[in-house]
């Protein structure tokens, strides 16, 4: 009695040892997070005051041309997604570092199924997968003493007066698809036109793009796993002024050491790299609906701005109503240039939305000729999926988002998966070891409930169930399920029962059988399959 009294108190204490644990980790979360909310999120629509201009909802109300959608819980899925060559992935202002499984599934993502990606960040968080592709992500922000822009307060008493000078809100003027340092002249300093938009023609001139506190980027090289001589094209689709620095010190003081210039050229704002020929199913001109394999090119931007992204300069009126002025403005200072003195024309800035959206379009398979008209016409056809992991979410939906992360990771880590698997099996080993063996119930045949005494039933009825009761044993015998008996025909299954009185049983319409030559069919029944 004693030792099962122990017993019971030994699994007392274990089982509140879980609970408490379990109720002490989720709280440690909780109090973590409880402090911070969700910012850069497409899906955040009513935050409170400046919250709601820091979200991404502008930017997936504005391309709902496309079909939308989100992960919660890793990127390491991409590559199980449906057409992943009509997919891009939207990766915006990571606040939790990748590891090395997601950022190896991102760049297979690009550079083996053709998908795209854009990944904005201005921190270290997005540097393993960066590292991925050879791009470097410098950790400060930079200030450009050419390239920034005037803001207005927009609320408060100061409404509508000049916000003081911020160095580190930098303007660029970017290309689509063409290494600014490759352009000529006149392509550099034409704007591009709405009719160029319009008609998705833009390889030949440029559009303002703001952005806030942004970093620098640049490309050192192939990516970590990739071969020197991989085919991959890389273009700086934006950069900033040979006068702009990083802030290393936080002083914004250039005359110190540490605040250096990283040269002519060298401050990338916007990479993008293409991997062409790559092998994917799709639909052809000439297939057809049918699919058929295609050409397509995996393609990444690397932006060094996350806040390019976010309503208060996606949207126009947004970014008006946020105090951001077109370099017209009488608040512009006149020390510094504005991007209206990059372009001759169309020099007007209409929110960074315009640019981004020709972008992912351009980055897409909208303009490929090898894809059927069925597809390109079909703007719904085309994915667009937010990154939605990479954020702070909320008190209550952390520690799932968490756990759903982690089974993702455990279970695509080939040696984690197969330990899970060795695992499983000894488990399955183990039961099958301890449960007793149960007799397989679809070769088991039971009579009992056609025993009743005929003199109690309807003649035809009778003859009905003794009927049933042979169609049910053939298809027990022979291991067919309902579905498949239902489809054998009548030969297949007098081939099947062979005894002619079980035959003329199953298949005669005009002949009555009297109860006595049922009970002898019945028994015939139970013989038959021995």
């Amino acid at each position: 009695m004693s030792e099962a009294k122990e017993g019971i108190r030994l699994e007392t204490w274990l089982g509140v040892g879980v609970v408490i644990s379990i109720l002490l980790s989720t709280s440690v979360i909780l109090l973590a997070s409880s402090d911070k909310q969700t910012v850069y999120s497409a899906y955040v629509t009513e935050a409170d005051g400046d919250y709601q201009h820091q979200q991404l909802s502008e930017m997936r109300a504005s391309l709902d041309k496309y079909t939308i959608a989100n992960t919660m819980s890793t990127p390491m899925l991409v590559n199980d997604w449906r057409e992943p060559h009509r997919t891009t992935l939207v990766i915006v202002a990571p606040e939790k570092p990748f590891d090395m499984a997601e950022a190896e599934a991102i760049h297979d993502f690009v550079t083996q199924k053709g998908g795209k990606v854009i990944l904005a960040a201005d921190s270290s968080n997005a540097q393993r997968v960066a590292d991925q592709f050879g791009v470097q992500f410098f950790e400060y922000p930079i200030m450009d003493m050419d390239q920034f822009y005037e803001v207005k307060h927009f609320k408060g008493v100061n409404s509508g007066t000049q916000a003081p000078q911020n160095q580190t809100n930098v303007w660029t003027v970017a290309s689509v698809n063409q290494d600014v340092s490759q352009m000529d002249g006149l392509a550099l300093n034409t704007g591009c036109t709405q009719e160029n938009l319009n008609a998705h023609k833009t390889d030949d001139c440029r559009m303002p793009v703001l952005m806030r506190s942004p970093t620098a980027i640049q490309v050192l090289g192939p990516g970590t796993n990739e071969e020197m001589n991989v085919r991959r094209d890389v273009k700086v689709l934006a950069t900033a002024s040979d006068s702009a620095y990083q802030d290393v010190t936080g002083t914004a003081d250039l005359t110190s050491n540490l605040n250096i210039k990283l040269g002519a050229g060298e401050t990338g704002l916007i990479i993008r790299i293409d991997y062409p020929g790559i092998k994917a199913m799709d639909i052809n001109p000439g297939s057809g609906d049918r699919l058929d394999e295609v050409e397509v090119t995996g393609s990444i931007v690397f932006v060094a701005n996350d806040d390019a992204f976010a309503d208060h300069l996606w949207d126009l009126p947004t970014a008006v109503a946020t105090g951001k002025a077109q370099c017209q403005s009488d608040l512009v200072y006149a020390d510094h240039t504005c991007w209206n003195s990059e372009l001759s024309a169309n020099s007007n800035w209409n929110g960074n939305g315009a640019y981004f959206a020709e972008l992912i379009h351009d980055m897409s398979e909208q303009e490929n000729d090898d894809l059927s008209s069925l597809i390109k016409l079909h703007p719904e056809k085309f994915y667009l999926v937010f990154d939605e992991s990479r954020h702070v979410t909320s008190t209550l939906t952390s520690p799932f988002t968490e756990a759903m992360g982690a089974i993702v990771l455990l279970t695509s880590d080939a040696w984690l998966k197969w330990l899970i698997v060795l695992n499983l099996l000894a488990l399955l080993s183990i039961a099958i070891m301890v449960v007793p063996e149960k007799e397989n119930w679809r070769h088991v045949f039971d009579l009992t409930r056609f025993r009743e005494r005929p003199d109690k039933l309807d003649p035809g009825t009778y003859q009905q169930r003794v009927r049933q009761a042979l169609m049910e044993k053939v298809r027990i015998f022979h291991d067919l399920t309902k579905e498949e008996m239902v489809h054998k025909s009548p030969p297949e299954i007098q081939a099947m029962i062979t005894d002619p009185r079980l035959i003329e049983l199953a298949y005669s319409q005009n002949r009555i059988f009297a109860p006595e030559e049922l009970r002898q069919l019945l028994q015939a029944i139970r013989r038959w399959g021995k």
